[in-house]
Formats: C-alpha cells, structure tokens, sequence
C-alpha cells in the first residue's frame, strides 16, 4: 500500500462508532494527524453495524442517563451538522414488567429520570394491554415508556462520522488491523500493522468486543469481555399497529421493533459463555422465537427474513471506561459499553477529545468511568442492561 502513513500523531484502532466518532471530534478540534484503522474490510462490520439501531434516555445511573441527555440530541441534529441521514425513528422504548422486583427498581428509575428532565412515564399493566393490544401481556404488572427514545441506523452514523472525518484530513484504511502496540520507558511510540508500522504520539483503543485483545498488544488488561449476541427480522406483518414502541420484555431480555413491514426480534441468552463466535445459534434461536410468539403471536403469521450475531463487549458493572490507563502515557481507550455503546457514540467522541487535548472531560465529567475503578473497587452497577 503506497499511501500506507509511516507516522501520525494518533492512532486509532477500531473503525465502529467509537472510533469514527472520536476521529471525527478530534479533526473537528483541529487534531488532523489521525489514522484510523478497521480490520475488517469495511466500516461498519463489526459489533456497530449488527446491532439493533436502539437509542434511550432509560438507564438506571445518573452517568447513563447523562450520556443519553447529551448523546441523543446530536443524533437529531447529525443529517443537518454531517449530511448524512441516519433513518432516526422516535418510536419510543416500552419495558415491560413482570415481577414485583423490578417494578420497585424500575419505579425508582423514572424517579430518577424525571430529576434529570428526562419524561420517562409510568404505566400500569392494564394501560400498556391497552396501547399495545397485540401483545400477550396479561402477566405484565407494570413497565415504563419515553416517547423520546427510539431507533437509528448503525451504519448511517459509522458511514457520516468517517467521511466527515476523512474531509477534515483524517486517513483511514479498511483490511487492517492492528498487530502490535510499542511502548518503550512507559509511553507510546508506534502501532505495527499488516502494512507496516506507524510512528505516533497516541493510540485509542475502539476495538470493542476485540478491545481487550487489543490492549494485549500494549500490556494493558482490560476488563472487557466479548459475548455473542442474536438478532432475527421477519417478513412483512401486515396486523402490526404503525405506532408500535420498541418493546423490552425486561426478565426474560426479549425485544422486538418495526423493521420495515416486519418485525426485529432478539434475546439475550444468559447462559452465552464469553468468546468471539459471530455464528448463529440455531437452537438458542428456536427458544428465541418460542418465547417471542408467546409475547407477540403476531410473529406466528410471519418467517424469518433474516438472521445474524454480533458481539457485546461487556465490563463487571456494564459502564464503559473512558481515558488513558495508568503506566502508558499516551495510551487511551474508550469501550466496554455493554450493549449500549451505538447510542453514547456521539458523546463519547466528544469526551475522549477533551481528556486527550486539554487533559479531562469537560462537557460531563466521566471520571467515575476511569479505568482505575476496577481495581480500586468503585463500580457503578447498571441495572437496565438488556
């Protein structure tokens, strides 16, 4: 590769949402001597393009919450600000409840929410059989919904960050991935690729569900572990009400939204051992759609249109970490966002761009979410993980 760089003052590695929004963010900021590199051969392959596109304001720490009050509003305003449409759908998220135990924690969610200004709303077990009657939810106690929350499309996003980026000077390149990290006397000096190795100043790790491997290369453990995920989408459903919220079925982490005519469907499988198998699991899929035709016996009318896994990269108490790790100056990361990583993409472009050029994170401080915490036994334990 002839155009290959040699040398850049940063280097990023992981092409996803992660990675692209904090390209973009630092060229914005006038920090132009980026690579970013992707191994696969294109954006958008990796654990951002497979997931389901979901953005909500519900979360139960303060910290999400306020990750989601910054995040999404950028979404609204991300056709108008990059030129790129995004497919962004305000369907609103509905979480259904269906034990006593999570109807208290999620009471004291809303609570939570509502201080913060955000309009999540309570309702009963008999007002949401009402507004959703397709569902089969005579168990359904209680659940919350915020009409503000909502859907995007993951390679839209991925797609306006990069080309944004690439316009303000950043290089990127596809079909490669990084195979060493030098450090020498406890500072960053350079990333070893396929196509040769780059001198820099700086490495962020976006890698994602392949972020711990990464940061093998540099010495650095994380504590970010990759597990697969499943998603299915249906034929058209001609029944299915127009209005029809993202639906979280909270105990058992069923969910279904509109994809064109059809439904998207999946589950987490708790017992889903930790590894980076991106095959489908047939007969996790079978109990899958055994469950969801129970909730939504809609789906017995429809076919499977099609299917796929992806990878969530999962920390212990399901918050990201963000900044540089003690020991390796220069040496950044920004991942673990179990699950809910695509929606605070925007944001967390912003604040890794703060704690790399001027030290710390301005616009939110997320200096709870350092890496340190793991060590130093501060985790902050998210309850809305799905």
């Amino acid at each position: 590769m002839s155009d290959f760089p040699s040398t850049a003052q940063v280097v990023i590695i992981g092409g996803g949402v992660m990675g692209a929004s904090t390209a973009y963010h630092l060229a914005r900021r006038g920090c132009t001597d980026i690579v970013l590199l992707e191994k696969q051969p294109f954006f958008g392959m990796g654990a951002t393009g497979k997931c389901a596109g979901g953005i909500r304001y519900q979360f139960s720490t303060e910290i999400n919450v306020r990750l989601s009050i910054l995040s999404l509003p950028m979404l609204d305003r991300f056709e108008e600000e990059l030129g790129q449409p995004i497919g962004l759908r305000r369907d609103g998220y509905l979480f259904l409840l269906t034990n006593e135990l999570d109807v208290a924690k999620f009471r004291q969610n809303q609570a939570l929410q509502n201080s913060l200004g955000v309009k999540t709303e309570w309702l009963t077990g008999d007002e949401i059989r009402r507004r959703v009657p397709c569902l089969s939810a005579d168990d359904v106690l209680g659940g919350t919904f915020n009409p503000n929350d909502g859907l995007a499309d993951p390679n839209s996003v991925i797609m306006g960050y990069v080309n944004a980026a690439k316009r303000l000077g950043v290089r990127v390149f596809t079909d490669t991935g990084a195979t060493g990290i030098h450090v020498q006397h406890g500072r960053i000096h350079g990333v070893e690729t396929p196509q040769g190795r780059i001198a820099c100043e700086m490495v962020v790790n976006a890698a994602g569900p392949w972020a711990g491997a990464v940061s093998e290369l540099a010495g650095v453990p994380l504590p970010i572990v990759p597990v697969r995920r499943q998603i299915l989408t249906t034929t058209p459903l001609p029944a299915l009400p127009a209005d029809f919220p993202f639906v979280i079925d909270f105990a058992t982490s069923l969910y279904f939204h509109r994809e064109g005519e059809g439904i998207l469907t999946g589950q987490s499988n708790a017992q889903e051992p930790p590894g980076f198998d991106e095959s489908v699991d047939a007969d996790w899929e079978l109990a899958h759609m055994e469950a969801a035709m129970i909730r939504l016996p809609l789906l017995a009318e429809a076919r499977r249109a099609a299917h796929w896994a992806g990878l969530y990269e999962n920390t212990p108490d399901a918050h990201p970490i963000f900044g540089g790790v003690p020991d390796v100056a220069g040496y950044y990361v920004v991942g673990g966002f179990s699950g809910h990583g695509f929606m605070h993409g925007p944001i967390a472009g912003v604040l890794m761009t703060e704690i790399m050029l001027d030290g710390r994170a301005t616009t939110l401080d997320v200096s709870s979410l350092d890496y340190a915490r793991f060590a130093e036994g501060r985790l902050i334990r998210e309850y809305n993980v799905v």
